[in-house]
């Protein structure tokens, strides 16, 4: 029995659901062994989550980031699910509604199926496949957003006026800036989370290099989001992000998301 993409969706508005009950109440933060925020909805939608995916998929390993936090990383072999309950935590603790839930399907290491779903922003992003991915409007708790309420995603043409650079709302570094002086860049926007991912393969903007570390878990469901919907996501030699490295302790090298851009090392 293999997942669907309706279950996927279905799945991730149900956790949004639960992660904005918590949003709306005065929440405790706590600190995990690297100093980095944990919550109650990290907590209680991984639980959400993995009990969802069980059901839907009884065969499916899973590598979620609680989970392994604590030690909890199963063997597992080419097909896998990788899961962020909480993408964000800070932004969800600073109450600026740029936070997502994460959860991609792997297949012999790359992202072929994924869900990044913003409960405060209302909106979804979904790659079907590798080669088809949509967004819509949905709250929290609500149904799968009907086919004719979906809208394909693609690229943009890069704007003759110069790109529009995305970087992240609590991790931008010099590297960062370094790295975007290289480009006809005529605005850089922030966003939290893996929306800078999804924003790329939206149209809203063009590139974004991510010169920090990153987990597994954080990216798989925006790279198959945005690599569906045209973009390509490489390291810095220039070859496609991939997963399952649990050699790295499943840490992710720099990457770049590029939309209709020519990388660097081309």
């Amino acid at each position: 029995m293999s997942l669907t993409p309706e279950q996927l969706a279905r799945i991730a508005i149900d956790a949004g659901a639960l992660i904005m009950e918590i949003y709306s109440t005065d929440f405790e933060v706590d600190r995990k062994d690297d100093a980095s925020p944990v919550t109650e909805a990290d907590q209680k939608a991984e639980t959400l989550i993995l009990k969802m995916l069980a059901e839907a998929d009884p065969e499916l390993d899973v590598i979620a980031e609680e989970a392994a936090a604590s030690g909890q990383v199963p063997e597992h072999g080419q097909r896998f699910a990788l899961v962020d309950p909480l993408d964000g935590t800070k932004e969800f603790v600073n109450k600026n509604g740029q936070f997502t839930v994460n959860i991609a399907i792997i297949e012999h290491g790359k992202p072929v199926m994924g869900v990044v779903f913003a409960p405060a922003l209302n909106r979804i992003f979904m790659a079907e496949s590798p080669s088809s991915a949509w967004q819509a409007e949905v709250k929290p708790g609500e149904a799968v957003p009907a086919s004719d309420a979906r809208l394909p995603m693609q690229i943009r043409k890069a704007p003759e006026a110069g790109l529009t650079a995305i970087a992240s709302k609590s991790h931008r570094s010099p590297e960062t800036d370094e790295f975007l002086e290289k480009f006809n860049v005529a605005e850089i926007i922030s966003a939290g989370s893996s929306l800078k991912l999804c924003l790329v393969g939206a149209g809203e903007a063009d590139i974004y290099p991510r010169m920090g570390r990153t987990m597994e878990w954080d990216t798989a469901a925006g790279q198959a989001v945005a690599e569906a919907s045209g973009a390509r996501v490489l390291t810095e030699d220039g070859v496609p992000l991939r997963y399952g490295k649990r050699e790295r302790g499943y840490d992710n090298p720099h990457f770049i998301v590029y939309g209709d851009v020519t990388p660097l090392s081309a």
